[in-house]
């Protein structure tokens, strides 16, 4: 008889932020023999083209109280305890050998379903702080895996520090060979992220129209902006005279990673990542309305490192991000550096060591 597969649920909330680290962990986990499930909502079932196709995708209950009306706000709870229910029941029939949470609103069915089985269980947080699932969650798993390092943790609650899981697809370009900036086409990749791209829509065209003619005139811009902003954006890099390839999402994130001079980006932890992984300098300017100001933490580490320049929104204009490019763009030397600063702050190996918890979770279940 052929012995069963063990079995790991992934829970991951709708954003990217969520799902990449979860689909890196997923890649690890099937070449390791396991069987994979992932746990998400209809937000997060955008994200799965990345996932192989022998991950088995899940949609489950769940809401927040951030989005819809009063009606929908009511019904939250209801929604939350509905698919705690139908996970808990299938749990107790299937029998996983491990869950891990990533974060988000639809982890809850999962995790709560775990605590309520017993079954081994581990969150991951891709963040310097806590989100809000992973707080109500931390004291009642096994293991707190931190992406960023320090994360601020309860009280008493010690984590291990795993850094942030990358795909195999930024794997595959991991200290790619670096170009500085010169007299030749250069490309400067800018990525918003889910939440509060509209400033940089708004400022980076500006700053790029700051700069001096001479260094435009060998800039290639490729810059993710929402639907809504799309054609003003590529209006403004048309009076500037500027190339510019404006998307609402790029699919080739790790390609264009590995060809850019610079990269101007949110400072959400898996962009983070895979700046570093791969190697390239970064102007980051992390979201302000984000819970706890988590991702100024997230840059805390590049910054600090000599591999990036924080720029926060209060201190965000065309002319501070203007001089913030020129200082990097104009400047190979210091260009070079902070590609190979970002280089030697990766953590390539993230996936494998969040896979060997999961494996030593299993285990310890298993006696």
């Amino acid at each position: 008889m052929t012995p069963t597969r063990a079995h790991l649920i992934i829970a991951a909330g709708g954003t990217g932020g969520h799902m990449f680290p979860a689909q890196a962990l997923s890649e690890v986990m099937l070449r390791r023999g396991w069987q994979v499930t992932l746990s998400t909502d209809a937000r997060g079932a955008r994200y799965t083209d990345g996932f192989s196709h022998a991950v088995a995708v899940r949609e489950v209950a769940s809401a927040t109280f951030a989005r819809g009306g009063i009606l929908a706000k009511l019904m939250v709870p209801f929604r939350v305890a509905g698919g705690i229910l139908g996970a808990t029941l299938r749990m107790w029939r299937e029998k996983p050998d491990v869950v891990v949470g990533f974060g988000g609103y639809p982890t809850i069915p999962a995790l709560a379903a775990a605590w309520i089985t017993r079954t081994p269980c581990m969150i991951h947080e891709q963040n310097g702080v806590l989100g809000r699932v992973n707080r109500l969650f931390a004291r009642r798993v096994d293991v707190v895996a931190c992406g960023t390092w320090p994360t601020a943790l309860p009280d008493g609650l010690v984590g291990v520090h795993t850094g942030n899981p990358v795909r195999a697809a930024v794997l595959e370009r991991a200290a790619a060979p670096y170009m500085p900036p010169g007299d030749w086409p250069m490309s400067v990749l800018v990525i918003g992220g889910s939440q509060g791209a509209r400033i940089l829509s708004d400022i980076v065209p500006a700053a790029i129209a700051c700069l001096p003619a001479a260094l435009r005139a060998h800039l290639r811009i490729a810059q993710q902006a929402r639907p809504e902003d799309l054609q003003r954006v590529i209006a403004a890099y048309g009076a500037s005279g500027v190339r510019a390839e404006i998307e609402t999402f790029f699919r080739d994130i790790p390609r264009r990673l590995s060809e850019a001079q610079l990269v101007i980006s949110r400072a959400g932890a898996s962009s983070v990542a895979d700046i570093a992984v791969i190697g390239r300098p970064a102007i980051l300017i992390p979201y302000a309305q984000a819970t706890a100001d988590h991702q100024s933490a997230n840059a805390h580490g590049l910054v600090a490192g000599g591999a990036a320049v924080m720029i926060p929104e209060q201190s965000l204009s065309p002319d501070s991000l203007a001089t913030a490019i020129a200082s990097i763009l104009t400047q190979p030397a210091k260009a070079d550096q902070m590609a190979q600063a970002a280089v030697e702050l990766g953590l390539p190996d993230a996936a494998q060591t969040l896979a060997a918890l999961v494996e030593e979770l299993a285990q310890k279940g298993a006696a």
